[in-house]
């Protein structure tokens, strides 16, 4: 399997959105009438989109208002959310450093300790409000973390590494298991990140809820150039949902995919449910918004590492509402916005009427398919060619 890439070692090829097509059949839908219902868990989802657990993306009033619109935001817990009682001059602080200042003022923000009165605060400010509340740790303070947040009226609990496993060897900490804190918690309980087949169906056996696809995809991260890891999420999620349904025909459980990053047009969310993801988790998308924090700003979760950052924080700038980016009306033309609206409006153009019915499109391989007959966009730098 794969092609040779030199003596005696071969290599897979894998693909990204930008290499692939969405081919309609024979039958198209209003999009009016499309269903993007999604369930993780016990919770039900009217637009299938998660919120990327980031400090520059998610505070409680930006999780409140994603709610609201259908769809959930994700709260890190160990962000400056739980670290600083008044996080807005902070995230300031971020938004006005230069480039070369950046990460180095975030490493030494994320050195203040995490205070777990905050954690309790932060989400009961979010369920107050009556909205759905997920949020998310490592998994070294998993089981710790996740028992606070249910006992404060959690909804979901994400526990997310730049590369997750069930067998994790370390001679410094007592390593989770899965299993048991899937089993002992009373909410969902939503793991990643994972790229490949076995480690999905690895992780699916352990009674998660969900399971996060992606390593290194996303528009801060840096994780694919400082550690040389990662599969195109294409690739990654299509193995994924291979897993999903073999998982499902021998146990009858059906354990949600989320393709996580790499998304930040509605072309790409498209693809990321043709290729059998359930639900899908964006952050620069979402840090574009008005409600979005970090003002214009987005940095990774990785970024803050003291001895190895794997993010950097880049500027996004602003560029609606969160209600523009998700359900429109649109402003720009370029995709970025209405994402909802477009995920509904491709389905119906490949006569899709629900999810189930997306992940069986047709897909083509198109390297093309972003750069065929745009050279005026390109040159003007306007719409596709932005």
């Amino acid at each position: 399997m794969g092609m040779w890439i030199g003596r005696g070692r071969k290599a897979r090829r894998s693909y990204g959105f930008d290499e692939i097509a969405l081919v309609p059949g024979n039958l198209t839908v209003n999009p009016n009438d499309v269903d993007i219902n999604c369930e993780i868990g016990k919770i039900k989802l009217r637009i299938p989109i998660m919120a990327a657990a980031m400090d520059g993306v998610v505070d409680p009033k930006f999780a409140i208002e994603m709610s609201k619109l259908g769809g959930i935001a994700v709260m890190n817990l160990e962000g400056i959310q739980t670290r600083y009682e008044e996080p807005e001059s902070i995230l300031s602080d971020i938004a006005k450093a230069t480039p070369e200042k950046a990460t180095k003022l975030v490493q030494g923000i994320y050195n203040k300790p995490i205070k777990e009165d905050l954690i309790a605060r932060r989400i009961e400010e979010i369920k107050k409000a009556g909205a759905s509340c997920a949020v998310s740790s490592i998994p070294q303070r998993a089981e710790r973390f996740g028992k606070l947040a249910e006992e404060a009226g959690a909804d979901m609990f994400v526990v997310q590494s730049t590369v997750i496993s069930i067998k994790h060897i370390s001679s410094e900490y007592e390593t989770v298991d899965f299993t048991q804190l899937c089993k002992n918690m009373k909410i969902p309980v939503v793991v990643g990140n994972c790229v490949t087949y076995s480690m999905a169906l690895e992780l699916m056996a352990t009674g998660a809820a969900g399971i996060f696809v992606g390593i290194g995809p996303g528009a801060a991260c840096t994780t694919r150039g400082v550690l040389g890891i990662g599969v195109p999420q294409v690739t990654a999620t299509c193995d994924c949902a291979a897993a999903r349904d073999f998982y499902y025909k021998q146990t009858g459980k059906y354990i949600p995919i989320i393709t996580d990053g790499g998304m930040s047009l509605g072309g790409d969310i498209a693809k990321a449910f043709a290729c059998g993801a359930d639900a899908v988790m964006i952050g620069s998308a979402m840090a574009r918004a008005k409600e979005a924090p970090g003002g214009g700003f987005h940095w990774g979760m990785a970024t803050p590492h003291a001895n190895l950052p794997r993010g950097t924080r880049i500027k996004v700038g602003t560029t609606g509402s969160l209600e523009q980016i998700l359900v429109g009306p649109a402003d720009l033309d370029d995709g970025s916005q209405n994402l909802a609206g477009a995920l509904k409006t491709s389905m119906g153009n490949l006569g899709a009427r629900n999810i189930k019915e997306m992940q069986l499109t047709d897909i083509i391989i198109a390297p093309s398919i972003k750069t065929e007959g745009k050279v005026f966009q390109v040159a003007q730098k306007i719409g596709m060619g932005k």
